[in-house]
């Protein structure tokens, strides 16, 4: 962790830590993008549709790489651009984010796909271990397909 970082930490608490790192919404969707959608460049990044500014997403790839969690490397066509990669501290993020995904279609109208969903909240353990080979294989395929914007209907589950 950077040095920065660290002399900023409001505790020591492992969730205000985890939060001084990733805890805004850009960083989660950075992270998302490379894990989930396949995006490796900074214009992928900018046209994912959730509107960042250049400036703040030059920031964020910036504190992501300081912090460990992606790595960037030159483009082998042209060494200009950057390709960005979650390191092994990022995709350890891959069972937090499931899981955000499962929650936010579960308790919120989203536009994910109700089957799609419920397929992976199923298969759990599958679906991590796709993401992992994924990772491991630097597969850029999309584990979701791309969601219409349209607002999915879900039954909600009720719990015990």
């Amino acid at each position: 962790m950077r040095d920065e970082l660290k002399s900023n930490l409001r505790s020591l608490c492992p969730v205000s830590i985890s939060l001084e790192i990733f805890g805004d919404r850009w960083s989660l969707l950075i992270v998302r993008d490379l894990m989930v959608r396949g995006y490796r460049t900074f214009g992928e990044f900018q046209r994912s549709g959730e509107g960042i500014a250049t400036n703040v997403l030059a920031d964020r790839l910036r504190r992501l790489e300081a912090a460990g969690l992606i790595s960037a490397e030159p483009d082998e066509a042209d060494r200009r651009r950057m390709n960005y990669r979650l390191t092994p501290k990022g995709i350890d993020l891959a069972p937090v984010l499931l899981d955000l995904l499962i929650w936010g279609a579960r308790h919120e109208e989203t536009a994910a796909p109700a089957a799609v969903i419920d397929e992976m909240e199923r298969h759990r353990d599958e679906v991590l271990a796709d993401v992992r080979r994924r990772w491991e294989a630097r597969d850029p395929t999309p584990l979701l397909p791309p969601f219409d914007g349209k607002p999915a209907r879900r039954k909600k589950k009720a719990r015990a």
